[in-house]
């Protein structure tokens, strides 16, 4: 076998539709004499004549009628490649994975995601839910271009941007002791709640963290009278009066319906931005970097 040439593919066919070497080699701008080793060489390798040569130009024989038709075929091809990969270059055809908190998909990040659809509609979504730590090592082992998770990790080998401001809430049902303190217009004090018992959400998880970091800070531990994996269970054990329970303001929209009372953390540690990651060390993409933009030019600060 020998390798395809695509040059010399292209001056095959320029020698079969002018029937002259002289002409042919004008054509591309180069020596006659290249051309004609150039075919000399190739009928070499391939052990057969492409051309009849006389002197009123040059002919193709059989096989080189049939090695003619296979290199407008594989010019075809290359030329539809290229037309293809300017589509995935320009971000018009490709893929996009992301890695999402849950609290990233009970935010905005499903009506950005229906944007970009709209308006890239060539690139196929692959949207995973996982922890952020899980999310992260998803980055790290390229099996996700971008990240969305809490920002209370180590980002040191990351490019981050702000995505979604959050804040911690805490949300009592109105018969708690704590009711009357909470009103969502004001902001309330941890220590106030802290020595309440809680409804934990998610070992390990982004809140679950935060949240035992701040209790220990104050010299406490949580009270757990027991612990749910999802948001949606959270609020239902908290109206079923199993104790206090704290959500992100992205999945504040799970108490329509319910009569809970809630009210915004009122420490630093509480007001917290969701980011885009991604590794610095990866290639950027046409279809991440839009994403990413439409994230940037979409982010409203909070404060």
């Amino acid at each position: 076998m020998t390798s395809f040439d695509s040059v010399t593919a292209r001056l095959i066919l320029l020698l079969a539709e002018t029937g002259s070497i002289g002409r042919a080699a004008e054509r591309e701008g180069i020596a006659s004499s290249a051309v004609s080793r150039r075919v000399s060489d190739l009928e070499s390798r391939l052990g057969v004549v492409l051309f009849d040569r006389s002197a009123q130009g040059v002919r193709l024989t059989k096989a080189g009628e049939a090695y003619a038709e296979g290199c407008r075929t594989v010019l075809r091809s290359i030329a539809d490649l290229d037309l293809v990969m300017a589509d995935f270059g320009a971000g018009l055809r490709g893929s996009l994975r992301l890695a999402c908190t849950s609290s990233a998909l009970t935010g905005r990040l499903p009506e950005l995601l229906a944007r970009y659809s709209a308006k890239h509609t060539g690139i196929e979504l692959a949207v995973s839910e996982m922890g952020a730590a899980k999310a992260l090592l998803a980055l790290d082992e390229g099996r996700a271009d971008i990240a969305i998770v809490s920002d209370n990790y180590d980002f040191a080998r990351f490019e981050i941007r702000p995505f979604e401001d959050d804040r911690v809430w805490v949300l009592a049902p109105p018969d708690h002791p704590l009711a009357e303190s909470i009103d969502p217009r004001k902001e309330i004090a941890f220590a106030r709640v802290l020595d309440h018992t809680i409804v934990g959400i998610h070992h390990a998880g982004s809140l679950d963290r935060l949240l035992g970091q701040a209790a220990a800070a104050a010299g406490k531990t949580l009270i757990e009278t027991l612990r749910v994996e999802s948001f949606p269970a959270l609020v239902r054990m908290v109206e079923a009066g199993f104790g206090i329970g704290f959500l992100r303001s992205t999945s504040l929209h799970l108490l329509a319906g319910t009569d809970l009372v809630c009210a915004p953390l009122g420490e630093p540690w509480a007001f917290r931005q969701l980011l885009v990651a991604r590794r610095k060390s990866s290639p950027l993409s046409a279809a991440m970097k839009s994403f990413m933009a439409l994230c940037s030019e979409t982010y409203v600060p909070s404060r």
